[in-house]
C-alpha cells in the first residue's frame, strides 16, 4: 500500500511481510524527491508467553514454551528442559538422553532448513527477485521444478518422523523432561531411518550445491545486494567446533577476533544486554561491553560458520571450507549467504542423523537422573535460527516465578531493519515502485528464515500508545496507556 501527502511524502507498507513465519510489516517512508528516509521492520503480533507460564510447574515448561510455534517446537521443548535440568540438579545426562535429544534436534534443523530452502527461499533463488508474483511462490517450484518440489517435502517429512520418534508427536512433543527423556529409539524405529538415510544424504548435497553454486555464480549481485560487517554470536564446542545443541557461547567481531569465548549459559546477562524500541514488540539485543551502538550482532547459520573453528563432519567441514574461502577465511558478511551457510548446516544434520542411528546408546534404558534442587536456571540452544537463551526461576512450591526468552529472530532484529533499511535505499529510492521492486526487501528479511511468532513477547504490561497523524505526517494528539 502506498499513500502521498499534500507535500509529496510517500509512505509504504508492505504487510504482511510474506513467506516467513509470524506476522510482521514494513514500513518505507519517501520524502518528496522519492528518496528512502526511514525503513523499518514492525513485528505487528504479541505473544505474551514469558509473563504466563508463571505460576505453573516447572515440569510443564517444556510443553508450554514449545507452542510459541509450530515451526521450531522442538527448539523451545529443549532449550527449556535444558535449563530445567539445571533446576533439578542434573549436571550431566546419561548417554542415551542426551543423544536422544540430539537427534530429535538434528532432526529439527534438518527439516527446518529444508522447509524454508525448498519452500520459503527457493521461488526468488531460481525465479528471480523481481518475477511474476503468479509464479514466484512454492506452487510455482513445484510447476517447474517439480523434482526439487518432491525433494523439499520428502526432506522435511523425514525430519518430521525422527521429532515423532524422539518427542512422541511431529508438533509440540513431549519427549525431553527434567533430568532426561521419557523413552529411547527402538531398533525397528531407527531401521526404518536407516533405510531412507542414503537419499537424504544424496538431496542435502544436492541442496547445497544449489544454494553454493548460486551464491558463487551471482557473488557480485549478492555481494552488493545486501552486505555489512556485524558481530557474530553462537555456540561452539570446547574445542570449538560447530554444536547446534550445547556448549559455550563465543562472540567474534567483524575481522573474527573474539569478543568473548566459552561463555557460561548461567552468566549471559554478564554479556549480553536487550533494548526497547518504541515501534516494534521485538527487543533488541547487544553485547555490553559494546553498547547499543556497536554492540548488535548476528546469529544463525551464517554467525555459526563465521565463529566456529571447524565442523566435526567431514562433508559439512569440506563444504565450511569452501564457503570461507570465498572471504579468505575472514568472516563473511554477505546476507544472501546464510542460504549456503543453512545448507551446509542441512548436510552437517543428515551427517550427524547418520552417527546418532548408529550409536546402540539410542537403545539404551537409562533416561532420567537428578541431583541437588536449583532455583535458577539458564540454557542457550542453537535452534535453526540462532541462538536461544531460556531463563527460569523456581519457587519453593515448584512454580515458576520468573521467565526470559531471548530468541534467535530477536536476536537478528538490528540487522534485518538495517538489512531493510539498505535494500529500500538502493532500489526503491528514485524509482517507480512496483510489486518485484519490494520483493526486494523482502528478500532481505528472508534470508534470516525470521520466526516472528517466537520473537513476540515482553517482560511486565503492555504499553499502548495511540498517535493521530494529520496529512503531513505532524502529531494531532497522542494518548498513552502504561
Amino acid at each position: 500500500m502506498i499513500t502521498t501527502t499534500e507535500s509529496g511524502k510517500r509512505k509504504v507498507v508492505i504487510e504482511p511481510v510474506t513467506r516467513v513465519e509470524g506476522h510482521g510489516k514494513v514500513t518505507i517512508h519517501l520524502n518528496e524527491s522519492g528518496q528512502v528516509e526511514q525503513a523499518r521492520l514492525h513485528i505487528v503480533e504479541f505473544r505474551g508467553f514469558e509473563r504466563f507460564i508463571q505460576g505453573r510447574p516447572y515440569w510443564e515448561v517444556p510443553v508450554l514454551v514449545q507452542r510459541l510455534c509450530g515451526i521450531c517446537p522442538v527448539s523451545h521443548h529443549l532449550c527449556a528442559a535444558k535449563a530445567m535440568d539445571v533446576i533439578v540438579g542434573a549436571k550431566e545426562l546419561t548417554p542415551t538422553a542426551e543423544k536422544i535429544r540430539r537427534l530429535m534436534h538434528y532432526g529439527q534443523t534438518f527439516q527446518s532448513h529444508a522447509l524454508h530452502f525448498f519452500h520459503l527461499a527457493s521461488p526468488d533463488l531460481l525465479f528471480g527477485f523481481g518475477s511474476d508474483v503468479a509464479e514466484r511462490h512454492v506452487l510455482g517450484v513445484a510447476a517447474k521444478h517439480p523434482d526439487l518440489a518432491v525433494q523439499g517435502v520428502m526432506m522435511r517429512k523425514y525430519g518430521q518422523e525422527i521429532i515423532k520418534a524422539t518427542s512422541g508427536k511431529r508438533i509440540h512433543g513431549t519427549g525431553a523432561i527434567p533430568g532426561g527423556v521419557n523413552k529411547n529409539l527402538s531398533i525397528e524405529e531407527r531401521d526404518v531411518f536407516l533405510k531412507d538415510l542414503g537419499q537424504m544424504m544424496e538431496w542435502s548435497h544436492a541442496a547445497l550445491k544449489i544454494a553454493r553454486d548460486y551464491t558463487v555464480a551471482n557473488l557480485e549481485m549478492v555481494t552488493d545486494f545486501n552486505t555489512f560487517e556485524s558481530n557474530h554470536v553462537s555456540l561452539v564446542r570446547q574445542d570449538g567446533a560447530l554444536d547446534l545443541y550445547d556448549g559455550g557461547l563465543r562472540a567474534i567481531d567483524a575481522q573474527g577476533e573474539k569478543i568473548f569465548d566459552h561463555m557460561h549459559p548461567q552468566k549471559y546477562l554478564d554479556f549480553i544486554a536487550e533494548e526497547v524500541r518504541s515501534w516494534s514488540y521485538m527487543k533488541f539485543p547487544f553485547i555490553k561491553s559494546l553498547g547499543t551502538e556497536q554492540g548488535w550482532y548476528r546469529v544463525g547459520p551464517l554467525s555459526r560458520i563465521n565463529a566456529c573453528d571447524f565442523i566435526d563432519t567431514p562433508a559439512a567441514e569440506q563444504a565450511r571450507k569452501e564457503f570461507m574461502a570465498v572471504t579468505s577465511d575472514k568472516p563473511n558478511h554477505i546476507t544472501m549467504a546464510y542460504h549456503w551457510a543453512r545448507m551446509i548446516e542441512l548436510l552437517h544434520s543428515c551427517e550427524k542423523i547418520q552417527e546418532l542411528l548408529e550409536d546402540p546408546d539410542l537403545q539404551g534404558e537409562d533416561l532420567v537422573v537428578k541431583g541437588d534442587r536449583q532455583e535458577e536456571g539458564v540454557a542457550i540452544l542453537e535452534a535453526p535460527r540462532g541462538s536461544l537463551f531460556h531463563h527460569y526461576r523456581v519457587d519453593e512450591n515448584d512454580q515458576v516465578t520468573m521467565a526470559n526468552l531471548i530468541v534467535s529472530t530477536t536476536s537478528n532484529n538490528e540487522a534485518m531493519n538495517r538489512a531493510v533499511t539498505g535494500v529500500a535505499q538502493k532500489f526503491l529510492s528514485g524509482r517507480e515502485i512496483t510489486e518485484g521492486l519490494l520483493n526486494h526487501v523482502e528478500v532481505a528479511i528472508r534470508a534470516y528464515d525470521p520466526c516472528l511468532s517466537c520473537a513476540t513477547h515482553a517482560l511486565g504490561q503492555m504499553p499502548l500508545e495511540v498517535c493521530l497523524m494529520g496529512p503531513d505526517d505532524e502529531l494531532i494528539h497522542r494518548r498513552v496507556r502504561h
